[in-house]
């Protein structure tokens, strides 16, 4: 059921937010055992609020556009009363949250229920939701892959027809892989343009908050309800499809689905980004030093608590030197500059999201210019040169009912996000994009 469908569903009583979250926690139960998406179920909490919620409405009461739907939360925002553990193992006696991420206050504010904590990578240092403490999140499309990362338990939730919202944070990819390999819809908001208070924090520069969803109109609504705003759609955007970097190892499905997008808008030139696998080293090297001087205090007394994959990238970031730093963001800079003048022609640029389809749990590889190199550090290779500039992008599937996902990142100018908002849904409404089923489900 859409999300929209719900809440209607609510309002009027045809259905009641109790019976909501009561079929939402069902389906958790059911499917945790095989897709492990979901770390906690706050069952009381969620019980409490929706029998509130139904008070309020048998009192003629406005709960917001969101009565009763269900949601969960990537493991990093705050959850009043719980410990953010940020996906750690050694994080699990902290002390616990004392409010609820800003995030998560806006979403209940407009009628949502807070049902679950969702699996990730360990302090969100990965794509592939490969977690020491939590075990792996399998991919709703075909349990032996897969479901990406680092929000992969929020993406795969949705995916799954578990719940019909989640929250997820989006620093290099971690929104837009795992929509891509979960077939739905995925936000990566313009950089500090969503509250990120309450959020267990990576690296500031690229840090995001972003929702998934099944459909573009929900995705947009979500986006509004946490305070998204900018400029007016663009009428008749003018698009561009991004070659060289993002198409040369890219699943050769894309091809044909770029040229549909073509065809709806009248033309998709080629157009390629300058340096674009400078851009992503930078990213690397930027996520690596902020992330290690962010941990270095615990890592000096705490290292062996860590998830060694973890750790490891961690203590080499932070014996990086100043100076690589300070090129990286000077080069950023220049990158910065050189992108903006390609939106002086165009007002959409479209590229694959995550190179392949799902990677299998037990062979995480990926192929990258002839290579096999891991699926955990990879699979990011085509989102990180875009939040390595801040760039707004909603990942959409591309229609493939009884295949393995596919996403396209529909990128646009700083504060730009009603365009591709509107651009996503009349993809949708023509069958180049939506999302499908699992072949289980």
């Amino acid at each position: 059921m859409s999300l929209f469908a719900i809440a209607e569903a609510v309002r009027i009583g045809a259905s009641s937010a109790v019976n909501e979250v009561d079929r939402a926690l069902a389906r958790i139960r059911d499917a945790n055992g095989t897709l492990n998406a979901a770390t906690r179920l706050l069952a009381d909490r969620a019980f409490a609020d929706a029998d509130a919620i139904d008070r309020r409405i048998a009192l003629g009461e406005d709960v917001g556009p969101l009565a009763g739907v269900p949601f969960g939360v990537k493991d990093l925002f705050d959850v009043a009363g719980l410990p953010t553990t940020a996906g750690a193992g050694m994080r699990r006696d902290a002390a616990p949250a004392t409010r609820d991420a800003e995030a998560v206050r806006r979403l209940t504010a407009a009628g949502a229920l807070l049902v679950a904590t969702l699996n990730m990578d360990e302090y969100a240092y990965g794509f592939a939701t490969v977690n020491a403490a939590h075990g792996t999140t399998r991919n709703p499309h075909d349990p032996a892959r897969l479901a990406g990362g680092s929000s992969g338990g929020s993406a795969a939730a949705v995916g799954a027809d578990l719940l019909p919202l989640t929250l997820g944070s989006d620093t290099n990819g971690s929104v837009r892989v795992p929509a891509s390999l979960c077939g739905i819809h995925g936000l990566k908001p313009t950089h500090a343009s969503l509250p990120m208070q309450g959020v267990f924090p990576f690296v500031d520069s690229f840090d995001d908050i972003g929702p998934f969803t099944k459909r573009a109109d929900e995705l947009e609504l979500v986006w509004r309800i946490l305070g998204g705003a900018g400029t007016a759609a663009t009428a008749s955007p003018r698009a561009a499809r991004l070659g060289g970097w993002f198409l040369a190892d890219s699943d050769p499905d894309f091809v044909p689905a770029l040229d549909a997008i073509g065809e709806l808008l009248g033309g998709l030139p080629e157009v390629e980004l300058p340096e674009v696998a400078r851009a992503r080293s930078a990213a690397f090297l930027m996520t690596a030093a902020e992330g290690g001087a962010f941990h270095l205090p615990t890592l000096r007394s705490r290292a062996l608590e860590y998830d060694p994959a973890t750790r490891d990238r961690l203590i080499a970031g932070a014996l990086l030197p100043h100076a690589a730093y300070a090129a990286a963001e000077a080069f950023r800079a220049w990158f910065r500059a050189q992108v903006a003048a390609l939106f002086e022609r165009f007002d959409v640029l479209v590229a694959p999201a995550a190179p392949c389809v799902a990677p299998l749990v037990d062979d995480p590889v990926i192929e990258v210019g002839g290579q096999r190199v891991p699926a955990r550090a990879n699979l990011g290779m085509l989102t990180q040169p875009i939040s390595f500039i801040g760039l707004p992008v909603v990942t959409v599937p591309l229609r493939r009912p009884g295949q393995l996902p596919l996403g396209i990142q529909l990128i646009g100018r700083r504060g730009d996000e009603a365009t591709l908002f509107a651009l996503a849904k009349q993809l949708e409404a023509v069958g180049i994009t939506g999302y499908s089923a699992p072949r289980s489900a």
